[in-house]
């Protein structure tokens, strides 16, 4: 009995002894998008498997190695969440070989047994928005608002840019699409400040992929609705919206849409969150895989929001001919652009 007791203890300890850490990049927790979307899949998985779970969150680009080394001492799974962490996660990686290390958002081609990584056709859910986009604008002038410029921020510009492109051949229209950078991603203020700037040029939809600075982008548009709605109403919004169209941010990387409920015409979403439930699962259970994993709409880690909260507002066939071109995304009969010569090289034959 003796025996039994102390293996019972013994699994118990080894159960309850796997950990995982995540590691932020300067963005933080509480972006609503990225980071918060990562953690989210970390939370979910670690909660059903009934295991440890942290995070550190740095404050500074110099805080990447100390931060990931600090994390890889303590636990079993590192999460380095960003693709400004790129250098200092293989570097550590290198360190310590029997930890695992998964990377979002990031691959230079190393290859490591303990290192697993996910990146995103990023291009191919803001092209929904950015058609979408074209299709809503009553000013004929969208935007997208990027943080910094890094690889996969340019891959949901030039998307926007393509859905939007697509709509104005399809549809012999001329919508016109403005680019700004605010350099950062937890700039909520100059968020705020480029978005109400495009406003007053006309610009009436602007998809974010600026994390946290972001935020700014929702005020703004919400402000400038409410100078014309006068109420915060849900349903007064949406009648006043299919009326007379009004001002909107597009999420991105998950369903913002339940943040600011009438605000935010819909979201690009880029499933962080399922990539880290994935590893972390992979990682307990001895299913690791090491290398790079790239997830587009084809496996289901890049799309558009169900618009729980404006779908009403959206003509049926707009949403139809969305639905057609995922369907051909899906089939690989339509390449999304995800460079500039590519985009400048699209053209597009379908007509509906």
């Amino acid at each position: 009995m003796k025996k039994i007791i102390l293996l019972g203890i013994l699994l118990s300890i080894s159960v309850f002894s796997f950990k995982v850490i995540m590691v932020t990049d300067i963005g933080g927790l509480g972006d609503g998008s990225f980071m918060d979307g990562t953690w989210s899949g970390i939370v979910k998985a670690c909660e059903e498997l009934g295991i440890e779970y942290e995070v550190i969150q740095s404050k500074e680009q110099g805080d990447y190695v100390s931060n990931l080394s600090k994390a890889a001492e303590q636990a079993d799974v590192v999460f380095a969440v960003g693709y400004l962490m790129s250098d200092a996660f293989y570097k550590v990686a290198q360190q310590y070989p029997e930890t695992y290390f998964v990377g979002i958002d990031f691959d230079n081609g190393t290859e490591l047994s303990n290192v697993m990584t996910f990146t995103f056709k990023e291009q191919e859910g803001s092209f929904l928005t950015g058609y979408l986009a074209a299709g809503m604008t009553r000013t004929g002038k969208v935007a997208i608002i990027g943080g910094i410029p890094i690889p996969p921020v340019k891959r949901y510009e030039i998307g926007f840019r393509a859905g939007v492109k697509a709509f104005n051949q399809i549809h012999n229209t001329n919508v016109e699409v403005k680019v700004v950078y605010a350099n950062s991603f937890t700039d909520p203020k100059k968020g705020k400040e480029l978005a109400q700037a495009l406003i007053s040029e006309k610009v009436d939809i602007i998809q974010q992929a600026c994390g946290g600075t972001a935020l700014g982008i929702i005020e703004a548009v919400k402000e400038e609705d409410q100078k014309l709605v006068k109420s915060d109403n849900l349903k007064d919004l949406i009648d006043y919206f299919y009326e007379n169209g009004g001002y909107f941010m597009l999420g991105g990387d998950v369903e913002q849409g339940p943040q600011a409920p009438g605000y935010i015409l819909a979201s690009a979403i880029k499933r962080v969150d399922v990539a880290s439930y994935l590893a972390v699962k992979m990682a307990y259970n001895g299913e690791w895989a090491p290398g790079n994993t790239e997830l587009g709409i084809k496996e289901n880690g890049e799309g558009i929001s169900n618009m729980i909260f404006t779908k009403g507002i959206v003509p049926d066939s707009l949403i139809c001919e969305i639905e057609y071109l995922i369907s051909l995304i899906k089939k690989e009969e339509f390449i999304i652009p995800s460079s500039e010569e590519e985009l400048n090289g699209m053209k597009i034959k379908i007509k509906f």
